[in-house]
């Protein structure tokens, strides 16, 4: 379709063109203009009779206790980039999602001409097609017409007939109707271009318009298409900070155990689900056959909403509640099934922030006793007993401390190495550990550690046992404070993302940094392996989505050999599957996510595997072997560095 020539209307040979004019109804009876003031009014109406409710749920939910609009320059960042540029809905999904964006920005540039349109209809247009300002803006909405019918079209067709498995296997003819309702206003928008003004046409068409709006305002509430009302608050009050774990409001507060213990920030969140299945095409978990189906975990909370309200004392977890009427999808098993890998909030297009909630579930069954799991309640006690997950005594990180010749922190050193429960106690762990201080002694770098070390909490946070975390956290944090350090560097992102996010709810840690940052800043002085084998590298989700570090791994894995990419990497990198305390818990269900992610780095034909987390490193030991007859060879980025250094740097560590 090409846009009529301005020029008095007269139409180019052999083309099908617009009219420079768009026709407009002859005025309108009184009895008309009172029958489109009862439409709208019911309309509206309707609207509100539904849409009410909702905001009720919103509003009489719970109070987020720690919510703050600062900082405010970043949440009007994201509205700006997330709703108004649609940069996620399309970075993700480039082909559905510009048709998506397509349809979000037609209907901006079509909010003057609705206005305009109902304007028309009591007699006070303001948009006159004849004058320079109405014709330019009638044909720029015509040019959005035809790409949002474009787009509505192939969207249908998407959903109806080609159906992506992560859309879910149940059809809404609801949805269908209302993409024949945005193609029919389209379509009557368009239509009047090729009318004359004041004829029997073109009043059917605007009546046609008319109609098709006022029935659409209606089905929005009960719809999935209430994002369009709610999502872009969502956005703009989203929880600062990925995945970020509110902390509990008082000694009442065990998490989310029923629905008084739902948040405004949750309710918000539940009813913006667009239901696209980005969250369930990326999440682990529900691609290796398991239960959890980060999608279902959203739209259960929104059914129970609906059903019985934010300040019902029924338990929100299936197992927990008899009415299982909305389904099943917050189940106990499900919960505990999520690696916290955080692909579903870093995909979501409306800012939903699956993580947190999840989380919230996990915290209301372990903080009040209903979570009854072996492996859990060894994990737990293993932290309260001996401070690491492991459940090993303490002397035996002593005794590696001693074999390796590690200062004791005094406060003289520039850094305090962390060793973590993977490094002080892992036999792997500790082989990192002792490749990444040959590293910084070769650097000159002086460091120490701790005399006594307890791990963060990290397993305990993600499990939700709170008082365990609090405990673990609060030691460490004295445990810095005492020793009087300033700078922290540690092989694990989980003790990063713990110690500088998680323990700020006690109290403020060092600075703390990756080693695959400290590294990467000494590029230049470390040296390069000439010839060196290829080398994929997987990015662990801890130091990669939580942290936004990405380039800092492959500068020093570009060291040691030739850089391959996985099939996902970066933002879209699969998880090894130990997160969220999961690596402590028994054999999972369906197929194993560390296999999944070992088939993919295998198939890259590189010789090693690089890894930047040490429970990363763990899950791919026996992985590599399971799925490969001839596994890559497996190492951290720290002991590629390692490998090319000096043998004199060999044994010791740095006594400065």
């Amino acid at each position: 379709m090409v846009l009529a020539s301005l020029s008095c209307g007269r139409p180019l040979p052999g083309l099908l063109l617009l009219s420079a004019s768009f026709a407009e109804p002859l005025p309108f009876s009184v009895i008309e203009k009172a029958l489109l003031l009862l439409a709208i009014a019911a309309s509206a109406g309707l609207f509100f009779w539904r849409f009410g409710p909702i905001l009720r749920n919103i509003f009489r939910s719970k109070k987020d206790a720690d919510f703050s609009l600062h900082p405010l320059g970043r949440r009007v960042w994201d509205f700006v980039w997330e709703v108004l540029c649609q940069a996620k809905v399309i970075r993700q999904r480039p082909a559905p999602g510009l048709a998506h964006a397509f349809v979000f920005w037609g209907f901006l540039a079509f909010a003057l001409v609705s206005l305009n349109h109902f304007a028309v209809g009591i007699g006070f247009g303001f948009l006159r097609p004849g004058s320079l300002v109405g014709t330019f803006y009638f044909l720029f909405a015509a040019v959005w017409a035809a790409l949002v019918a474009v787009s509505i079209a192939g969207l249908f067709v998407r959903r109806f007939f080609v159906r992506p498995v992560w859309l879910g296997k149940k059809v809404s003819y609801e949805s269908g109707f209302i993409a024949f309702l945005i193609f029919l206003l389209m379509v009557s928008y368009l239509g009047a271009f090729f009318v004359a003004d004041g004829g029997v046409a073109v009043r059917v068409l605007w009546w046609t318009h008319t109609l098709a709006l006022l029935v659409f305002l209606p089905l929005i509430p009960h719809t999935k298409h209430l994002h369009l009302v709610l999502s872009p608050l969502t956005v703009f009050l989203k929880r600062d900070g990925f995945s970020k774990i509110p902390p509990l409001s008082g000694d009442e507060d065990f998490g989310l155990v029923a629905g008084k213990d739902i948040t405004q920030l949750i309710s918000l969140q539940a009813y913006s689900c667009v239901e696209c299945g980005r969250c369930t095409e990326h999440c682990p978990a529900s691609t290796t056959g398991k239960v959890l189906n980060p999608k279902e975990i959203i739209l259960g909370m929104r059914g129970y909403l609906n059903e019985l309200g934010p300040q019902s004392d029924v338990a929100l977890l299936a197992e927990q509640r008899p009415d299982t009427s909305f389904g099943t999808t917050m189940s106990m098993e499900a919960a505990f099934e999520c690696t916290t890998c955080g692909s579903c909030e870093y995909q979501c297009p409306v800012g939903i922030q699956h993580v947190p909630i999840i989380i919230g579930l996990r915290r209301g069954a372990t903080n009040t006793g209903a979570w009854e799991d072996t492996y859990g309640t060894k994990l737990f006690l293993a932290l309260e007993k001996n401070g690491n997950a492991l459940g090993l005594s303490a002397m035996e990180r002593d005794k590696f401390v001693t074999k390796q010749g590690f200062p004791i922190f005094d406060g003289t050193q520039e850094y305090c190495l962390w060793l973590g429960c993977m490094g002080g106690y892992d036999p792997k762990g500790r082989e990192i550990i002792a490749d990444f201080a040959r590293v910084m002694n070769f650097l000159g770098t002086s460091f120490g550690v701790l005399k006594k070390e307890k791990c963060t909490g990290d397993p305990a946070r993600r499990l939700g046992n709170d008082l365990v975390f609090q405990t673990l956290a609060e030691y460490g944090l004295k445990s810095f404070a005492d020793a009087k350090v300033q700078k922290i560097v540690t092989i694990c992102p989980h003790c990063v993302r713990t110690i500088a996010n998680d323990w700020r709810e006690y109290g403020v840690a060092p600075e703390i940094e990756h080693h695959s940052e400290f590294m990467a800043r000494y590029t230049d002085r470390l040296p390069k392996q000439a010839g060196g084998d290829s080398i994929v590298y997987h990015d662990p989700c801890y130091l990669g989505r939580y942290q936004d570090v990405y380039e800092e791994p492959r500068a020093v894995v570009s060291l040691a050999g030739e850089l391959v990419e996985a099939p996902r990497s970066h933002e879209q990198s699969f998880c090894c599957g130990a997160g969220g305390g999961l690596a402590f818990l028994g054999e999972e269900s369906g197929e194993r996510v560390s296999h999944v992610r070992a088939t993919e780095l295998a198939a890259t034909g590189a010789k090693t595997v690089g890894t930047a987390c040490p429970f990363c490193n763990t899950m791919f030991r026996d992985a590599l072997a399971a799925v490969s007859e001839a596994p890559p060879q497996l190492l951290d980025i720290a002991q590629l560095t390692a490998r090319a250094l000096p043998v004199a740097v060999a044994e010791s560590s740095s006594e400065r």
